[in-house]
């Protein structure tokens, strides 16, 4: 239904640009509809020249099809489809994110809210790039994301942690250095070469050993044992507090690689309900509100 809808938007605009306008989509959410349904036909469905676009033979002939379609779905009588459909937000987040910080504060919006519905989406950081259906997304990187609203969340310095076990197992770790005799767990969202730099160490990036793209599973690898980890404060408080984990050296990474972002489509403004999403996570998942 999507990928008819766009086609139709798409044939009566002459344009994807307008037409994704009309939608409330990306450009790039919009192509990746137009491609699939015509993989799914078999058949191209427009001709493209510069940004405007126009209808094939078959294209033609195809939208007679669907606009009679969408038309008799929507004539069709919904006897006990409520009068008012309930306003609705789709948030993507990193699953360390939505575990530690937006689960646990969720309640405050929904207190304040409770005629928002919420759906929460989970993503990969760093690989998933594109908004695609959500309304907003929390992302993990470095902040670059063209052609799209993007506003900085929070930043928090980055620092080594281990197991107590496991520093009973190597002995004790007192300077930097000593993290030669240490497996150093690696993950692509906290590398290690930064906090290297910082720590004086003219050290490359670990190549070998364990290595985990979620921060969360690589708070339960330290705890686990497994080795030395790079971590950040709002994740790792409660394994601090509970002495599963230690921190290691006072020595901290103020000026990280990577921080969380919050991107969305500018349109989705214009949607009051999502309007009030974004005012509230800016304003509870802000640097200054988390130091508190």
């Amino acid at each position: 239904m999507h990928a008819l809808s766009a086609f139709e938007a798409a044939a009566r605009h002459g344009s994807f640009a307008l037409a994704a306008e009309e939608l409330c989509i990306t450009p790039s959410a919009f192509s990746h509809r137009i491609r699939l349904l015509e993989d799914f036909v078999g058949e191209r469905l427009f001709l493209r020249d510069g940004r405007s676009v126009s209808l094939t033979e078959f294209g033609r002939r195809y939208l007679d099809v669907v606009r009679g379609a969408l038309s008799s779905l929507a004539d069709f009588p919904l006897p006990h489809r409520y009068a008012s459909a309930q306003l609705k937000v789709k948030v993507t987040v990193p699953p360390t994110f939505a575990r530690y910080l937006f689960l646990p504060h969720l309640h405050e919006f929904m207190s304040l809210h409770p005629e928002i519905s919420i759906e929460t989406y989970l993503s990969v950081p760093l690989y998933d790039m594109s908004l695609s259906e959500t309304d907003i997304e929390v992302r993990f990187g470095a902040g670059k994301y063209p052609d799209i609203v993007t506003e900085k969340l929070f930043r928090e310095p980055v620092f080594p942690v281990a197991s107590p076990a496991y520093l009973e197992q190597i002995g004790k770790l007192n300077v930097p250095a000593d993290l030669q005799k240490a497996q150093l767990l690696r993950s692509a969202l906290e590398p290690w070469q930064p906090w290297f730099e910082m720590a004086g160490l003219d050290w490359q990036e670990p190549s070998t050993g364990l290595r985990i793209d979620d921060l969360g599973l690589l708070l339960e690898a330290v705890k686990h044992g497994y080795g030395v980890a790079l971590t950040r404060q709002h994740f790792a408080a409660d394994m601090i507090a509970s002495g599963e984990i230690v921190p290691l050296f006072d020595l901290q990474l103020t000026t990280p690689q990577h921080a969380y972002y919050l991107v969305y489509d500018r349109h989705v403004r214009e949607r009051p309900e999502v309007a009030l999403m974004l005012d509230w996570m800016m304003e509870r998942f802000s640097t200054q509100r988390l130091s508190l």
